[in-house]
């Protein structure tokens, strides 16, 4: 299951071009939604592209687009839990306690 980028709902099984996230209406088929996503690398791809997308969160025409499902997976993981792994983590760095 593919979550949208911008705000973490849940996108349709099959993403095209003119695909839209029904929650917040940002576009669905964008490198930032994309499993060879990964900023830093050469164009921010894993895949062999022969030229950069420029806009990362604007529908593209990429022949290897494919649906991030690890990385979204995790922020649905976080949402359910509110952050509350986090903050006893934050608390414990600063408590007495060990």
């Amino acid at each position: 299951m593919a979550r949208c980028y911008a705000c973490g709902a849940i996108l349709p099984e099959k993403i095209g071009r003119s695909t839209s996230c029904t929650h917040c209406g940002k576009e669905a088929k964008v490198c930032l939604n994309c499993r060879f996503y990964e900023k830093g690398l050469q164009w921010d791809c894993r895949e062999r592209i022969d030229e950069p997308v420029r806009e990362k969160d604007r529908a593209n025409f990429c022949g290897f687009f494919a649906p991030e499902v690890k990385r979204t997976e995790a922020l649905g993981k976080k949402d359910e839990r509110g952050g509350e792994d986090a903050k006893r983590a934050f608390s414990k760095l600063f408590s007495d306690e060990h």
